[in-house]
């Protein structure tokens, strides 16, 4: 089973960014933990992050025919980017949409992800455990 990771904007400086909000491990040791409970569960994991939208596009439509799950921490773009919510419709690979923080408990303009009809379900607030626990899911299901 392969599982796509994918991270938008500024996913790169979890560790350093708002550590309150988003813990003290930096992406790199997040990525980590994630494939280590992959190999676990005999998955393997790819890991993407990219700052610009058109890549994080480019990213997932490269996942058509050679993966089996993503995971998907959009960052920002989960607020208003309709380019990113199509590419996940056109998609017949489930996604799991994840937050580190609770979306739904910080400002007004977070409580909104245009992402999360098109994606198979969404997990947040529980800091980098929100990445395993989509990880189970995704492992589970197949």
């Amino acid at each position: 089973m392969k599982i796509l990771v994918v991270n938008g904007p500024n996913i790169n400086l979890t560790g350093k960014r708002e550590p309150g909000v988003y813990g003290s491990l930096t992406l790199e040791q997040i990525n980590e933990k994630i494939k280590l409970r992959a190999a676990q569960s005999g998955a393997e994991c790819e890991f993407f992050q990219s700052n610009c939208e058109g890549a994080l596009i480019d990213r997932l439509q490269q996942a058509i025919g050679n993966t089996d799950g993503i995971i998907l921490n959009a960052g920002a773009y989960t607020h208003y980017s309709y380019a990113l919510r199509d590419c996940i419709a056109s998609l017949d690979i489930p996604v799991v949409e994840v937050h580190m923080s609770n979306i739904a408990a910080r400002e007004e303009f977070r409580h909104t992800s245009v992402i999360s009809p098109v994606c198979k379900g969404q997990i947040m607030g529980f800091g980098y455990s929100s990445y395993l626990l989509a990880l189970e899911y995704l492992t589970m299901e197949q």
